[in-house]
């Protein structure tokens, strides 16, 4: 069973918006208290996009997209959305939603929360296509 289940990727044009869910599948997961997102280039490791504390509903957003994007949660359905605005090519990548152990405490508090090594689940990922 995937721990995380995402969805709303598809193409879209430069300029446009896409949101992203992600849900968590099991008790384990709905545990979690950081949930955050990826991308992936062709080739490359994963870079932190965003992060929530599930708790608090604080957010923390790595510098290549902030401003442009908006994480929340909806803690009665184990989801994160993440709001993604005025999309450039180079935004086209796969998108990855990623939860903390359910042991790991602060880690979206933590300076270290844009490193992927700081997640335990992780979901499959969705294609965001961003044609210029």
């Amino acid at each position: 069973q995937v721990p995380l289940v995402e969805s709303g990727g598809g193409s879209v044009q430069a300029g446009g918006s896409v949101r992203l869910s992600c849900t968590g599948s099991s008790a384990d997961v709905h545990a979690s208290k950081c949930m955050a997102w990826f991308r992936q280039f062709p080739g490359k490791g994963r870079e932190p996009v965003a992060a929530i504390s599930i708790d608090s509903g604080t957010t923390y957003y790595a510098e290549s997209m902030k401003g442009r994007s908006v994480l929340s949660r909806d803690s009665a359905k184990f989801s994160v959305y993440l709001q993604m605005d005025s999309l450039k090519p180079e935004d086209a990548a796969m998108y990855f939603c990623a939860a903390s152990a359910p042991w790991s405490s602060r880690v979206c508090s933590s300076p270290a929360w844009p490193g992927p090594d700081r997640y335990f689940y992780w979901g499959q990922g969705t294609q965001v296509p961003v044609s210029a």
